[in-house]
């Protein structure tokens, strides 16, 4: 059965690791992407290339596919053929909620009640 990300949770080697580097890497990429004391909205990606060198750093460049087309809602990267999705809150307040732009009401109505994540928890 191929690995999943529990396996990052389990490995205490790489957790020390992440809890020693990835402050320091997310300062970082906020401090790149920043203009005149504003973090700018590309720090999402800096991020996420972060989060997806770690997979490929724990699960192997072969098990973890980045070449995603633009178009694939949601979807940042597949482990072992599953969709991953990175998400990252930024600020003092955790807590969030996942909002699309719908233009026409019915349509934002229909999409409310019928999404679904494509991706696990």
């Amino acid at each position: 059965m191929p690995g999943s990300l529990i396996e990052i949770f389990e490995d205490e080697k790489l957790v020390d690791k992440i809890k020693r580097r990835l402050p320091y890497l997310f300062q970082l990429a906020e401090s790149e992407s920043s203009r005149a004391g504003k973090t700018g909205m590309e720090v999402g990606s800096v991020r996420e290339r972060i989060i997806v060198a770690l997979l490929i750093y724990k699960f192997g460049e072969a098990n973890v596919k980045t070449k995603i087309p633009i178009t694939e809602p949601e979807v940042d990267a597949r482990l072992f053929g599953e969709p991953i999705s990175i998400k990252r809150i930024t600020g003092k307040n955790f807590g969030g909620v996942k909002l699309i732009w719908r233009v026409d009401a019915q349509k934002a109505k229909e999409f409310r009640e019928n999404y679904y994540p494509p991706c696990s928890n």
